[in-house]
């Protein structure tokens, strides 16, 4: 007998949150299309440009973007290439201003990988938010480390994003330690943590419930390049 696939939404209905294992998520995902392309969805990380809008000078994080939009029962489709903003409420390190980072390649953005992961994300969103639309955000993050730098994940420090709920998918870990994703509650009380390591591990969060940071990698060898490759995903009704 066919197993149903996994269903997220409990877990996040439940607390907030939820960490699914490479192979929950590779179940999760095979009810809504195909990760035929992932090899080369996996190695676009490679080549971006430095993330230039750090306010804490760090040259550690490579960044592209992208935005699409659903509306209840239509297709997930992309729109223009616009700035990024947030205000200074949820990011206080990079926030109030517009920070224009280079645009996901069409290749990367029409890939069956992509469609598959925006395709089950809706699909769990609408079942826990009753089918609004939606204004989605993509960014494909790379943070480095080396010899005396550090790689922050998460510069801003423990934080929401101003969404509804956000997607962070393991795409590859190389020659780095440490990375760990901490959720607490609105009152600050830790409510569990868990490292994404293998790729497709995923933590699913509902923005407006819990806060989530990463504590920032370093090299396991420190003569070899080192850096962490996720995809971000954020879907706010619209």
């Amino acid at each position: 007998m066919t197993q149903p696939h996994p269903n997220p939404a409990p877990l996040l209905a439940a607390g907030g949150f939820a960490f699914l294992h490479a192979e929950q998520t590779r179940d999760w995902l095979a009810a809504h299309g195909s990760l035929a392309d992932w090899p080369a969805f996996a190695a676009s990380w490679h080549g971006m440009r430095l993330d230039e809008y750090m306010a804490d000078g760090g040259r550690y994080r490579r960044r592209r973007y992208a935005v699409f939009n659903a509306a209840p029962g239509g297709a997930i489709l992309r729109g223009p290439h616009e700035p990024h903003f947030q205000t200074t409420d949820y990011n206080r390190l990079n926030g109030g201003v517009e920070r224009w980072f280079e645009p996901m390649p069409e290749a990367v953005a029409g890939s069956a990988s992509l469609g598959t992961i925006l395709a089950a994300c809706r699909a769990l969103f609408d079942e826990l938010a009753g089918g609004p639309a939606w204004h989605i955000e993509l960014h494909q993050f790379r943070i480095e480390a080396g010899p005396g730098q550090l790689g922050q994940p998460t510069p801003e420090g423990m934080h929401r994003d101003g969404v509804d709920y956000v997607l962070v998918l393991m795409v590859e870990r190389h020659n780095i330690q440490s990375g760990t994703t901490s959720i607490h509650g609105l009152d600050r009380a830790r409510l569990g943590s868990f490292t994404l390591t293998d790729p497709l591990d995923a933590a699913l969060v509902d923005d407006r419930r819990v806060y989530h940071g990463v504590t920032a990698i370093e090299p396991l060898d420190a003569a070899q390049p080192a850096w962490r490759d996720v995809l971000v995903a954020t879907f706010r009704k619209s």
